[in-house]
């Protein structure tokens, strides 16, 4: 290798510009520093009690430096004045810190429940279809438990898709309490359970005329005092169904101008119960998370299996483009594959052209994938259909009709 030629700096011997290691103590010629003064390096200062007292505050924050931080330290193993007061402030400094959320996580009941059960299992148990209802409720009411008649009161704004276009309905939060407990009434009433409403005629049995015959016939508008017949009444359909068992499943729950089973009707009251409690959570600014995923697979099973016949109920309305290949009930159609993402979803094959129709895989036209929240809130009506976050591959006209069934789904 060339030497390097210096034209610049002729002087050969100069300082190179890249220094040498440094030689170790120990390898070098000096002396290593005496053991006493290693120990008054270590040794923290000494400063007057005056001092080392006003230092506490500092010291409590963190924002001393070391040489007084460990002269604080030592002072407080011998004065226990200077160590109660570090102490509270240590104590006043942790009150400072944000605040953690106090909320349970939302499946802690469901794992302690299932913990205690596979120990000494139920007499009387849940049916399966039961259980949403009964989380969902049981964390709505540990929302409201804590609300002061500012909560009760705030304005809530209950949104839905009409099948044409979105509507609104203002409320209270306690006005949305009474709606769950005069819309719960209709599986009440279907098995054979005292109807809230009372002596309350409503013009007719449909949801929202009996929430409006009850907000009418309210001589003030509801108040906390509704959060106790809502709460008494939730328990006494956990316990009729599961008195009644898994067997009644099929039980029919009238909706006025459709009908549902009453495992299929428990599902939706679940569902009706998590989408309102989102509602009243927003309305108070406290966030509020979506049920487990088990549950949540089930409200979305649930509609799925709606979708056929909305789809065909909107085809009758003028609102859907016509069915282009009619089959006769049971043989294969065309089909739409609905896949949802996330711990409660799935795939579901929806029959496009007629409700009757077998879905089928090699008939598919027509490909949606959607986040399983999403899909829950377009089927509740808040996110409209054109808004939804929905990846869409194969005949646009048929995924445009689903979605709009979906969002139809969806009632006061």
């Amino acid at each position: 290798m060339t030497e390097p030629h210096f034209e610049d700096d002729p002087d050969e011997n100069r300082t190179p510009r890249i220094p040498p290691p440094r030689v170790s103590v120990e390898d070098g010629d000096h002396p290593l520093p005496a053991l006493d003064a290693l120990r008054a390096a270590m040794t923290p200062p000494r400063l007057p009690h005056p001092v080392l007292k006003s230092l506490l505050g500092a010291w409590a924050l963190s924002a001393c430096s070391p040489e007084e931080a460990a002269a604080v330290e030592d002072h407080l193993g011998t004065c226990g004045s200077c160590a109660d007061e570090a102490r509270r402030l240590r104590e006043a400094v942790g009150l400072l810190h944000p605040p953690e959320t106090l909320d349970l996580d939302p499946s802690l009941r469901t794992r302690v429940l299932e913990s205690c059960l596979d120990r000494r299992p139920p007499r009387i148990p849940v049916p399966d279809w039961a259980t949403a209802y009964d989380a969902e409720t049981a964390r709505l009411d540990a929302l409201l438990q804590d609300f002061g008649e500012s909560e009760w009161h705030a304005p809530v704004r209950l949104r839905w898709y009409d099948g044409k276009e979105p509507a609104t309905r203002r409320t209270t939060v306690a006005g949305v309490i009474a709606h769950l407990l005069a819309v719960d009434g209709l599986v009440a009433l279907a098995l054979g359970l005292d109807d809230p409403l009372g002596d309350i005629t409503p013009g007719s049995p449909a949801p929202a005329a009996r929430t409006e015959a009850y907000w009418r016939a309210s001589h003030f508008p509801p108040t906390r005092s509704i959060r106790a017949p809502w709460r008494e009444q939730s328990h006494a359909l956990v316990r009729t169904v599961a008195f009644t068992g898994s067997h009644a499943g099929r039980m029919p729950v009238p909706y006025h101008d459709f009908t549902l089973p009453l495992h299929d009707a428990m599902i939706d009251r679940a569902f009706a119960c998590w989408t309102h409690a989102e509602d009243i959570a927003d309305a108070v600014n406290y966030p509020y998370d979506a049920p487990s995923g088990r549950h949540l697979n089930r409200m979305i099973d649930l509609a799925a299996r709606l979708l056929p016949e909305a789809l065909a109920e909107r085809r009758r309305a003028g609102l859907a483009a016509p069915a282009r290949h009619l089959v006769p009930a049971g043989d294969p159609g065309r089909t739409l594959r609905l896949e949802i993402e996330g711990s409660g979803g799935g795939e579901w094959l929806i029959p496009l052209d007629s409700p009757a129709a077998l879905p089928s895989a090699d008939h598919e036209v027509a490909h949606v994938a959607l986040d399983d929240v999403e899909f829950c809130r377009l089927a509740a009506g808040h996110v409209s259909p054109e808004e939804a976050a929905a990846g869409q591959d194969g005949d646009r006209e048929a995924i445009r009709d689903v979605l709009f069934a979906t969002a139809s789904l969806s009632r006061m």
